[in-house]
């Protein structure tokens, strides 16, 4: 299995206007757990599929570390990759852009991706598994390529 590293820290532009939206929707935010959003795809000048996810705690509980495993599946529905998203520390509230490329992976050639665990789920207070990055999750996708459980 390949841990893929954050590709770029968050870009505040982008969670700022994702929050001013929520905002202006006046629809209140009442779930808890965590969402994570399949933002964009986009290829490299490298040849690799550059993932953009959005992710936010909104539960009560502070993360020092948040890691989803994920199943790549090609364009005829096959398993190609098996993957750790590596998402680093997320207190109450926040949200986070990070990117992660994906060497010698077209972005056409991916069909979906589905969450299968969250190996690295660590509370910030006590430095204990937490079941939080899986209870409760919510996924979106914008564009092409599914994203789910």
């Amino acid at each position: 299995m390949i841990r893929i590293p954050r590709f770029v820290p968050v870009l505040t532009a982008l969670a700022l206007t994702s929050a001013g939206t929520a905002l202006a929707q006046g629809a209140p935010d009442t779930a808890s757990g965590m969402l994570v959003e399949l933002n964009a795809a986009a290829e490299t000048p490298a040849g690799a599929c550059r993932l953009t996810y959005v992710a936010t705690n909104r539960s009560e509980t502070g993360l020092s570390e948040i890691a989803y495993e994920v199943a790549v599946f090609d364009a005829e529905g096959i398993v190609s990759q098996l993957l750790v998203l590596d998402f680093g520390a997320m207190p109450p509230g926040k949200t986070r852009v990070v990117q992660f490329d994906m060497p010698d992976q077209p972005c056409e050639a991916i069909s979906r991706i589905v969450v299968n665990a969250a190996p690295g789920c660590v509370r910030a207070e006590d430095g204990a598994q937490s079941p939080v990055c899986l209870d409760g999750l919510e996924t979106r996708a914008r564009g092409a390529i599914q994203f789910g459980l």
